[in-house]
């Protein structure tokens, strides 16, 4: 008996994600939260009172940087997924959590203050598109080769 049409796990891994509106924002919030959830998990060590580990790093509350980070997560996976939706990304939904998730946890363990939360939030933005960019770009040198206008 042979096994035909089996996915391998090379296929998953850079494949267009087409789909309705709402399954493009359920993945959204998804990966946001899941980026969010792992940097405040990670932090939790230096969250906790003092016998639990080490101690905070800056004092001040928490939610501030959780909600800042959620917002600069959603962003960071809208612009993943919006290319995924066109062309093949590699791996947009790891790359969303791990930028989401360092930053919240950067943020948590030291507390910046406006400015600097906001250069953090440029670099996690500036990857993302980077890493989309990246993707457009080897996606219409691909097309070129084959005589393929993209968009059509």
């Amino acid at each position: 008996m042979e096994l035909h049409d089996l996915p391998s796990p090379d296929d998953d891994e850079e494949t267009v994600l087409p789909g309705p509106l709402w399954r493009h924002a359920l993945w959204v919030a998804g990966i946001t939260i899941l980026g969010v959830g792992l940097g405040w998990a990670s932090a939790l060590f230096r969250i906790g009172p003092e016998e639990y580990g080490l101690p905070s790093a800056a004092p001040g509350a928490v939610w501030p940087y959780l909600v800042a980070w959620t917002a600069i997560g959603l962003a960071v996976a809208a612009a993943l997924r919006a290319a995924a939706a066109r062309v093949p990304v590699y791996a947009p939904g790891q790359i969303a959590v791990v930028l989401t998730a360092l930053g919240t946890r950067l943020s948590l363990g030291w507390r910046p203050e406006a400015p600097v939360l906001g250069a953090l939030a440029a670099a996690a933005l500036t990857a993302a598109a980077i890493w989309c960019a990246l993707a457009l770009r080897s996606d219409s040198r691909d097309n070129r080769g084959r005589g393929i206008t993209p968009g059509a």
